[in-house]
């Protein structure tokens, strides 16, 4: 870390302790949690806290152990998200489901990180059917251009990983005191008898343009990152465009296209807004077009409502409010 000539010597020296001691203590690739408990949905937060020899990092990837399942990977603003999903070597139960298959692995690309900076890489996953005492591996390729750092080293069973130059970061399942309940997940879940497609928001007209059934979803505690969704029937003789989107509930409200080709997902932000052609309908709804909250004030809750101001090419502005349902509704 390199410190400013204009600083004081005394808040200089001091800082370069401190500095110092961070490389020292967090020099790898590490979650900020290192404890999960069995069968809870967390938000695993992984540190970086350089670039490779000093050049910016530019792609992350990360690799999902089973057990780690129903993976979701926060956007980062600059950044293109891919998400590579595969096969579990087991089933999962997802409130009554089976499900064999998701997300594998999550890579960050083509961002800018300067090694002058530290950041953090977030994915909200369960921990499921895995036993207290058990540490799940996620091996990381950090990437800055040309340069690549492996952080995939994984002590055998017993051994001592501290001696190793690029350990893949760990996390630790922990026994819970309440077994069988997974509260975190619980909090997103549909306890009113909400149904997954329970009519939103009501619906608004704004000239050609008639906007209806506007939902976001629930939020885990302390995420700052939400979807919203809704659907723009255009019934006039001229094409629109939603240009942009804004909200008192968030720093930022980007318009978002999701993808998948060939078994990868990937996420773009569609800076040049929405078309909305004439005589047809457009929805944004989970896995396709959405709006992505980004630095949420305030995590959404099942009941709440978002307010959010659309902006379109012809139509203007557009005032309307989002019902927040559970984090499963569709």
């Amino acid at each position: 870390m390199k410190i400013s000539k204009t600083f004081g010597k005394t808040f200089a020296l001091g800082a370069l302790l401190s500095a110092t001691a961070f490389a020292g203590a967090e020099a790898h690739v590490t979650f900020l949690n290192k404890e999960a408990t069995q069968d809870s949905t967390i938000l695993a937060t992984l540190q970086l806290p350089h670039g490779c020899d000093g050049k910016a990092t530019t792609e992350v990837r990360v690799k999902l152990p089973e057990g780690f399942v129903f993976a979701k990977p926060q956007p980062k603003a600059g950044w293109e998200l891919e998400v590579i999903k595969g096969d579990y070597q087991k089933s999962y139960d997802n409130h009554g489901d089976k499900v064999k298959s998701g997300a594998v692995e999550i890579r960050w690309k083509n961002g800018n990180l300067s090694d002058d900076f530290y950041d953090t890489f977030v994915i909200q996953g369960k921990v499921s059917g895995v036993e207290a005492g058990t540490s799940l591996a996620f091996p990381v390729t950090q990437m800055c251009g040309d340069t690549v750092e492996a952080w995939d080293q994984v002590a055998k069973e017993g051994g001592d990983a501290h001696g190793m130059k690029s350990p893949a970061p760990l996390l630790k399942v922990v026994a819970g005191e309440d077994q069988g309940h997974d509260h975190d997940d619980m909090a997103g879940m549909d306890m009113s008898g909400m149904g997954a497609a329970a009519p939103a928001g009501e619906t608004v007209k704004a000239g050609d343009l008639e906007v209806s059934g506007g939902f976001a979803k629930a939020m885990l505690p302390g995420q700052p990152v939400g979807g919203g969704f809704f659907t723009v029937k255009n019934n006039g003789e001229t094409d629109d465009r939603l240009l942009s989107v804004t909200s008192p509930a968030a720093g930022e409200v980007q318009l978002h296209e999701m993808v998948t080709k060939d078994n990868v997902m990937r996420m773009r932000q569609l800076k040049d807004g929405i078309p909305i052609a004439a005589g047809q309908t457009v929805k944004l709804e989970p896995g396709n077009l959405h709006l992505m909250f980004q630095k949420v004030k305030t995590p959404f809750k099942q009941g709440d409502t978002v307010p959010v101001t659309l902006t379109f090419e012809k139509a203007g502005k557009v005032e309307l409010v989002l019902q927040v349902l559970s984090a499963q509704g569709k």
